[in-house]
């Protein structure tokens, strides 16, 4: 009976070594070899306040304003406009920016969100670059908690820093609302990040992040997943680069129009993590220097 067993858990070790190797070449072979940083012809422009096409900026020229906050927005018609009242009353009421205007990227295809919020960040004109959902869970005045966060960081390696919002403070009492299944799937989920890419960060998923203009530019041009894993490569790539990153607690409310579907979507990103980790490992995906968009 013992020998049974132990060839059984040979064979088992043997499958599972199999399957590995097998998924590590699937995902050398189907993987990009550098993220696709084009950009289309009528995706250059916005339009002015007279209907005007004018080009959009480079993050690669110098700044000129102190923050840009870049929302991406996918039929966000009935919570966009909330989180924008809020947005652009804080910053009006801060001399030290102010609203200026409003910038609309129209994009050709859909990107997925880590793709739209590229190209944001890639026409921004600010110091500092702050991302942040459209659904306003996160009430916009705690940018101020990430930007002290982010000076407590100084001196910045080749002026790169990160600040990340976190709800990991929040983590107890959302279990209390959670079904158990909802949150088995939560705790695999940051098993998998922790096991398979970013160590350090609890919660790499909150969509309010504060970066130095340098390290937007780094992390982004290396950024190959566009859709709901990208927070994670951004920071695994962050961590490579070993940009300094800063966890910070916001406040965040739940609201209600989420297209995560809970069982697909994280089953998605669980496959997305571990092509992550293998497609670095296996040498499919390098990290490269900044370059500019084509």
């Amino acid at each position: 009976m013992a020998l049974l067993l132990l060839q059984l858990a040979v064979l088992g070790a043997a499958l599972a070594a199999a399957a590995l190797v097998l998924i590590s070449v699937v995902a050398f072979i189907t993987a990009t070899k550098m993220p696709a940083l084009h950009r289309h012809e009528e995706e250059k422009f916005f339009l002015n306040a007279k209907g005007q096409k004018e080009t959009l900026p480079s993050i690669w020229d110098l700044p000129t304003k102190q923050l840009s906050v870049v929302v991406p927005s996918y039929n966000e018609e009935k919570r966009l406009p909330v989180m924008m009242d809020e947005a652009l009353s804080y910053l009006e009421k801060r001399q030290k920016y102010g609203s200026d205007k409003v910038r609309v990227i129209t994009l050709v295809k859909n990107r997925g969100k880590g793709g739209a919020i590229r190209m944001g960040i890639f026409s921004s004109r600010g110091e500092k670059i702050l991302m942040a959902d459209a659904d306003g869970a996160t009430k916009f005045p705690d940018v101020e908690k990430l930007e002290k966060g982010l000076n407590d960081l100084q001196p910045w390696p080749n002026q790169m820093a990160i600040a990340c919002g976190s709800r990991a403070h929040l983590e107890k009492e959302s279990i209390a609302q959670r079904s158990y299944f909802r949150t088995l799937l939560m705790y695999g989920f940051h098993f998998l990040v922790w096991f398979l890419c970013v160590k350090g960060i609890r919660d790499t998923q909150c969509g309010f992040k504060l970066f130095t203009r340098e390290a937007a530019s780094q992390t982004f041009s290396s950024l190959h997943v566009e859709r709901w894993a990208f927070d994670v490569e951004l920071l695994y790539i962050a961590q490579c680069f070993k940009i300094p990153i800063a966890e910070i607690a916001v406040n965040w409310t739940e609201i209600e129009g989420s297209k995560l579907v809970p069982f697909w979507s994280w089953l998605q990103m669980g496959k997305d993590l571990l092509f992550i980790r293998l497609r670095y490992m296996t040498g499919a995906w390098r990290l490269e220097q900044t370059r500019k968009m084509n």
